[in-house]
C-alpha cells in the first residue's frame, strides 16, 4: 500500500470521526460501521489514521453499550435522561474529535472502553 502524505492523513483521520454520523443513515449501527469501513481500508496506509480509527471505533461502540443500557434503564425513567445526556455528549465529542483530527491533533474520547489497542 502507499503511504499517505499529511493532508491525506489529516482527511482520513478526520473521516474515521466523521463517519460516525452514518447513524443517521442506518440507526442501528450505522455509527460503528462508517469508522468502521474507512479503519479497514486505510488503516494499513498510515499510522495516525490507524490510531484515529481505533480511537473513533472505541468510542462508537463504547456508546452504542452505553445506550443499550440507558434504554432499558427507560423504564423505570432515569434511563430517559440518561439517553438525552449521551446524545448529547455524542454528538459534542463526535465533533471535538474531528476538529482535532483536522489539525492533526490527537484526541482521547472520554469514558471509552478500549476494546482495540
Amino acid at each position: 500500500m502507499a503511504k499517505m502524505d499529511e493532508s491525506q492523513e489529516k482527511t482520513w483521520g478526520l473521516f474515521c470521526h466523521l463517519a460516525a454520523f452514518g447513524f443517521f443513515v442506518f440507526p442501528a449501527f450505522g455509527n460503528i460501521l462508517g469508522p468502521l469501513v474507512i479503519w479497514l481500508i486505510k488503516k494499513d496506509e498510515s499510522p495516525y489514521v490507524d490510531q484515529q480509527g481505533k480511537e473513533s471505533l472505541n468510542f462508537q461502540i463504547s456508546f452504542t453499550i452505553y445506550a443499550i443500557i440507558a434504554g432499558i434503564l427507560a423504564l423505570v425513567i432515569i434511563g430517559l435522561f440518561l439517553l438525552l445526556a449521551l446524545s448529547v455528549a455524542w454528538v459534542v465529542l463526535v465533533i471535538v474529535a474531528t476538529l482535532k483530527a483536522s489539525n492533526r491533533e490527537d484526541f482521547a474520547y472520554p469514558l471509552t472502553i478500549r476494546f482495540l489497542h
